[in-house]
């Protein structure tokens, strides 16, 4: 009975270790999995602002990104959000870190405007 219970103190803390690493890791990607959703949700209703409005801001952006990243079960407490709006396209970059734990997303989309084409089709033919 004594041999197993040493045996046990020396395994339990690895299953452990093993244990919380995989939670920490679905943790990691599960944060990823959000903050990549927010950043292209974020940059096609901007690029969508953009071609309907004219210029956009890119404290608007920001806020869109923010907005839609509020409310939602984070692990990364800092967010570094930059965004970038060039002549017909639209950048969004996420630096997110916890600890020693970082990832960064970067998305981007360009500002169509679809509708001239089509009518410049139609008036072809």
């Amino acid at each position: 009975m004594r041999g197993y219970t040493v045996e046990m103190s020396f395994l339990m803390p690895v299953i452990l270790l093993l244990i919380m690493s995989s939670i920490f890791g679905m943790f990691y990607y599960h944060d990823k999995n959000v903050i990549c959703g927010a950043a292209y949700e974020t940059v096609a209703v901007g690029s969508t602002k953009a071609r309907n409005q004219g210029r956009t801001g890119e404290g608007e952006i920001r806020a869109l990104f923010e907005e839609r990243v509020s409310g939602k079960c984070i692990l990364f407490d800092r967010m570094e959000v930059t965004v970038s709006m060039e002549e017909n396209e639209i950048e969004v970059a996420v630096t997110a870190s916890k600890r020693r734990m970082r990832m960064s997303v970067l998305k981007r989309m360009r500002i169509t405007d679809p509708e001239t084409k089509i009518r410049n089709i139609r008036r072809l033919k």
